[in-house]
């Protein structure tokens, strides 16, 4: 009997073999983790030097199409008629248009050929950039719908449409323009008074990625 359970007891398998491979297995699972952390890290700051890298490049074109915009409109020449916001050139829409109407008054008319060169400049020196030309209104109900635009998503899209056609037949390539109109949404002063309501009623064009 005692030698049956010696020879049992000496034939029972080790232990450390198998804690050895556990430790590995573990070992192997903490390294693969190591590299992917790494390999994420990595992958995180060149994401980010390439996000700096655009925003530095949106910049300066923003600074070279405001710097062309004041060579060709001179000294005062934007003062109470155009707006530089963040690359967005704002107009606003009484120098353009009257009320409820998208037919260009001709100030409006002969400031949008003025911008057309500067425009067409712009566009020759950055080929992958297109100019977009969005519409916007106040939040007023359009007069006589019935004899014109049925709401101001129209009268948006067609005052738009009208700058994009009056910048191209001043000389702005017509496949690197193209029109947008948002209504009365987006808008950057309240319409609690003609004041608010004024700086709604406005076009904006501004540089976008060509497609």
């Amino acid at each position: 009997m005692i030698a049956e359970a010696e020879t049992s007891e000496s034939e029972s398998p080790p232990v450390w073999p198998a804690f050895g491979d556990l430790m590995a297995c573990l070992f192997g699972i903490f390294v693969l983790l190591f590299v992917w952390a790494i390999a994420f890290h990595v992958d995180l700051s060149r994401d980010l030097a390439i996000e700096r890298e655009s925003r530095v490049a949106e910049s300066a074109k923003r600074v070279n199409l405001e710097k062309l915009l004041e060579q060709q409109l001179g000294p005062g020449g934007m003062e109470g008629r155009i707006t530089m916001i963040d690359g967005r050139i704002g107009i606003g829409g009484a120098v353009l248009f009257r009320s409820s109407s998208a037919d260009l008054q001709p100030e409006g008319a002969a400031l949008l050929t003025e911008l057309a060169k500067p425009f067409a400049s712009y566009l020759s020196s950055h080929d992958k950039d297109s100019i977009m030309v969005s519409g916007f209104t106040d939040d007023l109900a359009i007069v006589n719908p019935q004899k014109g635009f049925k709401d101001n998503w129209e009268l948006s899209a067609a005052r738009a449409l009208t700058v994009v056609r009056a910048l191209v037949a001043a000389g702005v390539p017509a496949d690197r323009v193209f029109a947008a109109g948002f209504g009365e949404t987006h808008p950057v002063a309240a319409n609690n008074d003609d004041a608010g309501r004024a700086k709604n009623r406005r076009v904006e064009i501004a540089p976008v990625p060509r497609r």
